[in-house]
């Protein structure tokens, strides 16, 4: 036993092989899945400004979206294919190509960005509960708010803020530590909660002066000047933006894939990402123009049209709209920071820290951590620009699939070791250069550096939303060029 156990120190229960009778996911987990990566805050506002900066051309809008859903479905089953097929997840699957210590510290990157985001929407969903809580307060007693005790200020949070604060970084940690049985219930309740949530939220609108608001729905898909060569780059715009929204989950999508059955289901599941932009975006662009008719009855003044749902309801003087809309949201946000930030970060910290961290001990660091991050958020981070910083690290992330992807379909012809994976033997298929492919590490840096460039070069922002794609690309290609030989 301690034989097996000295040369197997990477083995972490969570991160070894799933269990058959737990890879029973299908493509409708996988619809609820993309349902939850698209529903959110950002994303509807996202899609309807879209809409807007094109005035309201559906079909150019909507094209870019179709281009980008079909690349994020095509570099979803590249990435997804291992882990489904093995029952690994990312920063495992990662060994293989940079080497079972390189893989600690390039899969812990992916984890820093989860960690950090994960405070910060931690933050913004806690303003949601503290709406609640002022809307629970005021209508018991209207006088409440103007206490004394609610007027002062700690790290720019009053005294219901922190109450908001530190409930939902408690119960995100509660709820998201149990299991990934649990973990699946969140992403297909949530997902179908808000659905129904913008449901509600369009009839209200739409119901408003249904004969006002069906005439602009149908005024929004005019046809003219479609097939215009201007509209080429905007088409471009759309599509590498939508892209850039959905690419960071690309790179540790095998975090889910491993629970699909089979890959079948995993295509179809995959597919079932168009189906969804589709379903969402008719739901915020028709909220968002049923919302101005219904409270501006003004179409044409565009730059007017609200875009955030929050800001919608705020001018809509309807208590128990707010309140229900509000749930929606907190149900969207919620399981949006469970999929994008809170597993990625903990898959990389058990990777990290394989014999010392559990599911449990996980959830404590990344609660600490973004604890800090949410309340240093308002008053220091969000000043110094902070965000700039996370985006650079964000630049590993499609080296990191180029890599994998070279070496898994073109140098390992898809055959992974799953013992040599989890062991630190010198002489291991894995361990390379004292743990590290220097090859890969080689290619990766290059293609950091060629995304990242799309950040700080002020010449070259304009390619940022294609970073991803760039970084991808440069990567795959040195690495294969490396390693063929």
């Amino acid at each position: 036993m301690n034989q097996i156990k000295s040369k197997n120190t990477l083995i972490n229960w969570e991160l070894v092989a799933v269990n058959p009778n737990d890879k029973n996911w299908n493509w409708r987990d996988l619809f609820y899945f993309w349902a939850n990566n698209i529903q959110s805050l950002i994303a509807f506002s996202l899609i309807a400004s879209l809409y807007l900066v094109y005035e309201l051309n559906v079909f150019v809008v909507l094209a870019g979206s179709l281009i980008a859903s079909i690349f994020v479905y095509f570099f979803a089953n590249l990435i997804g294919k291992p882990s489904q097929k093995y029952g690994l997840p990312f920063p495992v699957i990662l060994r293989s190509s940079i080497g079972v210590k390189g893989a600690k510290y390039f899969a812990l990157l992916r984890g820093l960005v989860g960690v950090f985001m994960f405070g910060i929407q931690t933050y913004f969903l806690s303003k949601l509960f503290s709406y609640l809580i002022r809307i629970t307060l005021y209508s018991i007693e209207n006088s409440f708010l103007d206490l004394d005790i609610f007027l002062v200020f700690v790290f720019g949070l009053n005294l219901i803020d922190w109450i908001a604060f530190i409930f939902a970084i408690l119960l995100q940690a509660f709820l998201f530590s149990k299991s990934h049985q649990f973990n699946r219930s969140i992403i297909k309740v949530s997902a179908i909660t808000v659905y129904l949530g913008m449901l509600i939220f369009f009839l209200t609108v739409f119901l408003y002066d249904v004969k006002v608001t069906s005439a602009a729905f149908v005024d929004i898909f005019s046809i003219q000047n479609v097939l215009n060569s201007n509209n080429i780059a905007p088409l471009i715009t759309v599509a590498g933006t939508l892209f850039a929204y959905f690419s960071v989950v690309i790179v540790n999508y095998g975090d889910f894939s491993r629970y699909v059955k089979n890959e079948s289901e995993l295509k179809k599941g995959n597919l079932s990402l168009i189906l969804n932009l589709i379903i969402f975006s008719f739901f915020a662009v028709f909220i968002v123009i049923g919302s101005d008719i219904f409270l501006n009855k003004n179409l044409e003044l565009m730059e007017r049209i609200l875009t955030n749902p929050t800001d919608i309801i705020g001018k809509i003087d309807n208590l128990e709209l707010t309140v229900i809309v509000l749930f929606f949201i907190v149900f969207a946000s919620a399981s949006t920071n469970l999929i994008a930030n809170y597993i990625p970060a903990q898959n990389s910290l058990l990777n990290f820290f394989p014999q010392t961290l559990n599911l449990k001990k996980s959830a404590i660091v990344i609660t600490i951590i973004g604890f800090i991050v949410g309340i240093f958020w308002l008053p220091l981070l969000s000043q110094i620009g902070i965000l700039a910083f996370v985006d650079t690290l964000g630049s590993f992330f499609g080296p990191l699939f180029g890599v994998m992807i070279v070496d898994y379909y073109l140098l390992k012809k898809t055959n992974l070791n799953n013992t040599e994976i989890f062991s630190l033997d010198e002489q291991g298929i894995y361990f390379y250069s004292n743990g590290w492919h220097l090859k890969a590490i080689y290619s990766l840096v290059l293609g950091f550096v060629f995304a990242a460039s799309t950040i700080w070069n002020e010449n070259l922002m304009s390619f940022h939303s294609f970073s991803w794609i760039i970084g991808a690309f440069i990567s795959s290609l040195t690495y294969y060029f490396l390693t063929s030989k």
